[in-house]
């Protein structure tokens, strides 16, 4: 364990300096400079002998993370890099995006701030890429089994990697030009650059994994056709449907879903010609949804040099500290300042929209917006509140209301719960023999960590199906945890 004094040493908790504002927004890079080594190892001595890791609980891969923490304090990177890997396939992606529920379980955490978990968790694998330590690990032997892995998401690519590397042979196909789903086109540079997608699936294809980019399954293939050339068939699709907004004004140009305007301008970043782009410059934005998606809309609207900016909030300012409700080791919604956040724009809170206005061309203008008030169980406008924020193009961040499904409902005869989730098993497995859901798909719109743990669990469950056993590990209670969530 790391050194029980630690946290008496070191009792600040310290992060990485972001780049100044004026100077990342006018780039892509992402918004964090040149970790100090010496201060992460500080921070990993902070980790206390605390007995019992509560930390392994707030993380869905049950991360062992007392054990690199020591790791990292003693200089032994490599060493760290093998624990870490044990429970996590890609900690270069959560490193960057996970929320890390794991800090808000840490026991430090109880009466002072807790471990950097999250930014030594990072440390560890980008050093290790540094020092090629991070090399393909292929099967001793091939089982002569396929399966195909539909959607290249965290999942998917978790799954992907855990069935390679017990000697199957699995296809991983994605409708887009690219492999990496929502981590390539939902997320912007400045939060991951798209060189740490790149360097692990060349990993993976040195293991033997096969990746099909512009394949849409349910088209270009049937999904009968596909369960029928496979043994087994994961989807992990995700949870793409998006919540609309049903308003007057809803039909005028320059309201968009998140993904609409988020897509389009990753596929810029890529150097890719994107003649219908949707572009923030020179424009009032108003992003509806305070959440990460928000957030990264906003970022993306600075970088295009937007006018303004705003962000409307249905509900109230969550509280910057542990509210008594959320006690430890919970994991509480709190105010939080994003890098986006810091670089501009207005934030509001309790602001319901009621309408948007446009011009006799049909374009938005503005938008209505109400103070929200609480009554009778719910939040509503409240009247006379009335006021009109100008806009010239709307987001819509208001979160997924499930996957697309029609194809796999017509064609493979699946069901769907009534919240838009494609319905599984507790092994996740599906009505349809060799068919298996993971991830958003299944569970709903959720964290990058959960997306991991639900692809490793997955794969330990077509493995046994199709050897009838399996060796695989699966993060301890993935699917139990899910779906009391």
């Amino acid at each position: 364990m790391a050194d029980p004094r630690g946290f008496l040493k070191y009792p600040e908790r310290e992060l990485p300096e972001r780049r100044p504002v004026g100077v990342r927004i006018g780039d892509w890079r992402e918004v964090y400079g040149p970790r100090d080594s010496g201060v992460l190892v500080q921070q990993a001595s902070r980790c206390m002998d605390c007995g019992v890791p509560f930390c392994h609980s707030g993380c869905p891969l049950g991360n062992l993370i007392p054990e690199w923490n020591d790791l990292v304090r003693r200089g032994d990177g490599k060493g760290a890099i093998e624990r870490l890997h044990e429970t996590n396939n890609f900690p270069e992606f959560t490193g960057r995006l996970c929320p890390a529920p794991c800090e808000s379980s840490c026991v430090l955490g109880i009466n002072a701030p807790p471990v950097t978990i999250k930014q030594v968790e990072v440390s560890i694998i980008d050093q290790a890429w540094e020092s090629g330590w991070v090399t393909p690990n292929p099967p001793e032997r091939l089982t002569g089994k396929t399966v195909a892995v539909v959607g290249s998401g965290p999942a998917g690519l978790a799954a992907a990697q855990q069935l390679t590397r017990v000697g199957h042979t699995v296809a991983v196909f994605d409708r887009d030009d690219r492999i990496g789903g929502l981590l390539r086109y939902g997320i912007p540079d400045f939060k991951m650059e798209k060189r740490h997608i790149d360097q692990r699936l060349a990993q993976m294809q040195g293991e033997g994994t096969r990746f099909r980019a512009g394949v849409n399954i349910g088209t270009d293939i049937t999904w009968d056709e596909l369960t029928q050339r496979y043994d087994a068939v994961v989807i992990a699709t995700g949870a793409s449907v998006p919540r609309e907004l049903t308003l007057p004004g809803r039909n005028l140009m320059g309201i968009h879903h998140a993904m609409e305007y988020l897509t389009p301008s990753n596929h810029v970043q890529a150097g890719d010609v994107v003649p219908a782009a949707i572009t923030a410059q020179g424009k009032h934005v108003v992003i509806l949804g305070g959440g990460d998606t928000g957030a990264d809309c906003l970022g993306t609207a600075h970088r295009q040099q937007a006018l303004t900016t705003t962000m409307l909030a249905i509900g109230t300012q969550p509280p910057t500290e542990r509210p008594v409700d959320a006690p430890w080791p919970t994991d509480p919604v709190l105010f939080e300042v994003q890098s986006a956040h810091e670089e501009g724009g207005s934030r509001e809170f309790l602001a319901s929209t009621v309408e948007f206005l446009g011009n006799a061309a049909g374009e938005v203008e503005s938008v209505v917006v109400c103070e929200t008030e609480y009554r009778d169980g719910g939040r509503f406008p409240k009247p006379g509140t009335e006021r009109k924020i100008p806009a010239d193009l709307v987001l819509l961040a208001l979160g997924y209301r499930g996957a697309e499904h029609a194809a796999l409902t017509a064609q493979l005869g699946l069901d769907v719960d009534k919240r838009g989730n494609l319905e599984r098993h507790d092994d996740y497995s599906t009505s349809v023999p060799g068919v298996f859901v993971t991830g958003d798909a299944g569970r709903g719109a959720s964290l990058i960590v959960w997306a991991i743990a639900e692809g490793r669990a997955v794969a330990a469950q077509v493995d046994q199906f199709l050897e009838g056993s399996t060796l695989l590990p699966a993060p301890v209670g993935a699917f139990d945890q899910a779906l009391h969530a």
